[in-house]
């Protein structure tokens, strides 16, 4: 059972980038997931989240409507795309199962000139 994020990389401001995170070993049909971030210095934080059904999704206020959230259950995997990119999103991003308590690797997005 595990998580395994990537697509991160150097962007520059204003840039877009798509994070995913696929799952195997669990069918990720019947639980909520989420998207974390951890900055340099700073404590991980909720960046957004998703129903198992896909319908109902929720954004910390620094990334709305720059961000979406989505899933794709066949595929067994969510992603994060992530538009607008800022310096202050510089960060690793971390997917997580509330239900299952089950982190990611992580990985790294870079924002920067």
């Amino acid at each position: 059972v595990q998580l395994v994020e990537s697509g991160g990389d150097l962007v520059q401001p204003g840039g877009s980038l798509r994070v995913s995170c696929a799952a195997s070993g669990f069918t990720i049909r019947n639980y909520r997931m989420t998207w974390y971030r951890q900055a340099p210095g700073k404590e991980r934080e909720l960046v957004a989240g998703i129903g198992s059904g896909g319908i109902s999704t929720n954004y910390v206020n620094s990334v709305k409507g720059r961000f979406t959230i989505s899933r794709d259950n066949a595929k067994n995997t969510v992603y994060l795309q992530m538009n607008s990119l800022k310096p202050e999103d510089t960060a690793v991003y971390y997917c997580f199962v509330p239900t299952l308590n089950l982190w990611g690797q992580g990985t790294q997005v870079t924002v920067s000139s």
